[in-house]
């Protein structure tokens, strides 16, 4: 009998896509796909290059935040690559510079850590630099979402 369950399991893991194999880590406390590990480092590191530790790892929790609330994507690529009204959610996914970053290692580490339950954003679902936003869109951010806090010149809001 174990030997026929193990078979079975053996024939499902070789029929999942390559894109949906699932990295495994005993501290995450997520389940996260090959793809949605490499979407959450790129935007990360996108959003958060010039950041400490914290400010990468409220980047992270906020994507993290999304796909838990149950009124964003259900994946972390989904979130990551989400557009509304044909406007991508994320300023880095809109230029491309998503698809130019070279991950350093504090941004895998700040994604480890928040895979592992670290949260230092208040249950945060934006996130908005007001030195670098379009004046409508900070505007809509100050109009129809709660501040939670500001970091590193970064307003983060539920």
């Amino acid at each position: 009998q174990a030997a026929e369950a193990q078979a079975a399991v053996t024939e499902e893991a070789e029929i999942i896509p390559e894109a949906e194999v699932i990295i495994e880590n005993s501290g995450w406390i997520y389940t996260v796909s090959e793809a949605d590990y490499n979407a959450l480092l790129k935007i990360v590191e996108a959003e958060a290059s010039g950041e400490d530790i914290t400010g990468k790892m409220m980047v992270a929790n906020v994507v993290l935040n999304r796909v838990k609330s149950g009124s964003f994507p259900n994946t972390i690529e989904e979130v990551v690559y989400q557009r509304k009204g044909g406007k991508a959610q994320f300023s880095p996914v809109s230029t491309g510079k998503i698809e130019r970053v070279r991950v350093s290692e504090s941004t895998i580490e700040a994604v480890e850590r928040s895979l592992c339950g670290e949260d230092p954003s208040q249950g945060a679902l934006y996130f908005v630099a007001p030195a670098y936003a379009n004046p409508d869109s900070l505007q809509w951010f100050r109009n129809s979402l709660t501040m939670l806090f500001v970091y590193h010149g970064h307003e983060f809001y539920a």
